[in-house]
């Protein structure tokens, strides 16, 4: 596990240009982050910053528009709400069947560029995001199964899973938060992924691809199972007499009132792992990174309004968050990129106005 100053070197050390050129491809540079920043280790404003101190806007801005595609939708969760679980702007047509592609959550597709970024889904909870959107193409435009249950089996085994983004993307390739669906065919995948493969059922035009009946090999559906299962909820010893801070998945900041003598508790909601379910692996990476990074923090298992002895602090601090919106006490405000932006309409629309405030602010 990294300690907090190597992250922050790994930041300093991402090569924004040759991001900005090999970004889409598998074997490209990428910076690592992502888990890190969804679970609020470090948030987008930092990256930005530290990017900024050594590289300029004209270099760094395709790396810091990819930091904004996630606040972006991170701000329409906010606005918005559950809303973001429901097909948003358009109804998603065709679909043959809202359950899930065997085949793909087995990673058994026969399109071998497909099937190794699975598995390692699967095994590691990391997943290139060029790949992400090829699974989503793959699933919902050719396999025709509505977008939602592949999303939440995605999130499941994502270590940097966050239900806007991931909702969000899964949409927009489907052409739900979008205007246009998301096409690949086997000479794109060859390219971005280094593969050879041909002769299957996506080596044809995106014209044919797109009038093509669903493949045999994406017709076998299987019912979603997702389990999490909680660790057992233990007492933390509190002192009464210092604030409380409330820590969760995705605010996860060794330096959010670092200075304070306070009680840490990450807290480990049932209610909202059962709506969002996530696997063993990603669970303990949410753990291990909180005791890494937080010195001092003690985990519970419950909902916040168990937590051992709650009316007898006299502050309870969170950071505000969706999924900390039925906490009580002081919400500190999110470290935003761009706070004075709000998203109306489609992220180019929100970027262009990013973008400005990027260079006035130079």
């Amino acid at each position: 596990m990294l300690s907090y100053a190597r992250l922050l070197e790994q930041v300093k050390n991402i090569d924004v240009e040759r991001y900005a050129k090999t970004r889409n491809f598998y074997d490209g540079h990428v910076s690592g982050l992502s888990p890190f920043i969804s679970r609020g280790v470090i948030s987008p404003q930092r990256v930005k910053s530290i990017i900024l101190s050594g590289n300029s806007i004209e270099k760094s801005k395709m790396f810091i528009s990819e930091l904004a595609w996630r606040e972006y939708f991170q701000r329409i969760w906010w606005q918005h709400g559950e809303k973001i679980l429901t097909d948003f702007y358009h109804t998603q047509n065709p679909t043959v069947h809202d359950k899930l592609i065997r085949n793909i959550t087995e990673g058994t597709t026969s399109l071998e560029a497909i099937d190794g970024p699975i598995r390692q889904l699967l095994t590691t909870g990391r997943m290139h995001n060029h790949a992400r959107m090829y699974v989503a193409s793959l699933a919902c435009n050719i396999g025709r199964a509505h977008w939602l249950h592949h999303a939440r089996w995605m999130y499941y085994h994502l270590l940097d899973g966050d239900v806007a983004s991931n909702s969000l993307s899964w949409q927009w390739v489907a052409g739900i938060f979008s205007n246009k669906k998301y096409y690949f065919n086997q000479e794109n995948l060859n390219r971005f992924s280094g593969s050879t493969q041909t002769g299957t059922f996506i080596d044809c035009s995106y014209e044919q691809l797109e009038s093509l009946d669903v493949p045999e090999e994406l017709r076998d559906t299987a019912e979603p199972t997702l389990e999490c299962k909680l660790p057992e909820s233990t007492m933390p010893q509190l002192d009464y007499d210092k604030p409380l801070l409330v820590y969760n998945s995705y605010n996860l900041d060794p330096e959010w009132r670092a200075q304070e003598s306070a009680n840490r508790l990450l807290l480990l909601e049932p209610s909202h792992y059962q709506k969002f379910p996530v696997a063993a692996n990603v669970l303990n990476f949410i753990v291990s990174t909180a005791r890494t990074f937080i010195p001092g923090i003690q985990v519970f298992t419950g909902e916040f309004q168990e937590i051992p002895g709650l009316q007898m602090f006299s502050t309870v601090y969170f950071k505000e968050h969706p999924l900390s919106n039925r906490y009580q006490g002081h919400a500190d405000r999110p470290d935003w990129m761009f706070p004075n932006i709000e998203p109306r309409g489609s992220f180019s629309s929100y970027w262009k106005l990013c973008e400005k405030e990027l260079w006035r602010n130079r």
